[in-house]
């Protein structure tokens, strides 16, 4: 499927100069959204995963109905401060300044396959900042799925190590 004629470009946000892919526009139409989902299934199956894991929020939008078709559990990222229980956490570079994520200690199984689920790879940051999360407690991090790839930013490049599928680049 084409999933670009799905996407909106917004110009100039959330500043000027920023061409914003919107993906919420993919989500309105069930048909798109459920197969870019069952793509991404698909791949989880070829990976063997027992877990998914996505940070906030669009990662949720894309990891929790992975994990539903699986019937396996899903794993949330979060900011500092966002989850009640016992965390660990990592900082992770922004573009001004930095920031904080955490996952619960326990939501990683030592040798778990771990599929790691976002909206967008940019720079790839989160999704480095997650995999430390995530290896931190012993998982193991056997691919990492996109509905979009923006290749101009390089985010690629963080996760050399890793499998990585996108369903549409930019």
């Amino acid at each position: 499927m084409d999933y670009k004629q799905y996407i909106t470009v917004v110009e100039d946000w959330p500043k000027e100069g920023i061409q914003f892919k919107d993906i919420t526009t993919l989500m309105d139409n069930g048909t798109a959204y459920k197969s870019a989902v069952d793509e991404i299934v698909a791949y989880a199956k070829q990976q063997n995963v027992d877990i998914i894991v996505g940070p906030e929020a669009r990662g949720f939008i894309v990891g929790c109905p992975v994990s539903y078709a699986l019937e396996i559990g899903f794993a949330p990222v979060r900011k500092e401060g966002k989850l009640p229980r016992e965390v660990i956490k990592v900082d992770y570079g922004l573009e001004y300044g930095k920031d904080v994520l955490t996952i619960h200690k326990d939501a990683i199984q030592p040798g778990q396959r771990v599929l790691i689920t976002d909206d967008l790879l940019a720079t790839g940051g989160t999704i480095e900042a997650t995999i430390k999360l995530v290896e931190e407690l012993g998982g193991i991090v056997v691919g990492c799925a996109f509905l979009i790839e923006l290749t101009y930013l390089n985010g690629r490049e963080k996760l050399k190590d890793y499998d990585v599928l996108t369903l549409m680049t930019y």
